[in-house]
């Protein structure tokens, strides 16, 4: 999966806007921008790891 639907997928999950998200995991809000873009690719392993964080935690938003 390319990484600017991954990441929009995973934010998608925790139902939080963009802001809200770079927030909560400390990423600067024109990274995350610039992933789901297309601009700039975040690294595998993070998006692994954002997705456990947000299972882990139990982010993820129930589906209605």
């Amino acid at each position: 999966m390319e990484c600017m639907t991954k990441i929009k997928e995973l934010r998608e999950m925790t139902g939080m806007n963009r802001r809200e998200f770079c927030d909560y995991f400390g990423i600067p809000y024109p990274t995350v921008t610039d992933w789901e873009r297309g601009q700039r690719h975040a690294p595998d392993y993070l998006l692994r790891l954002l997705e456990y964080q947000i299972r882990m935690e139990k982010l993820e938003k129930k589906k209605e």
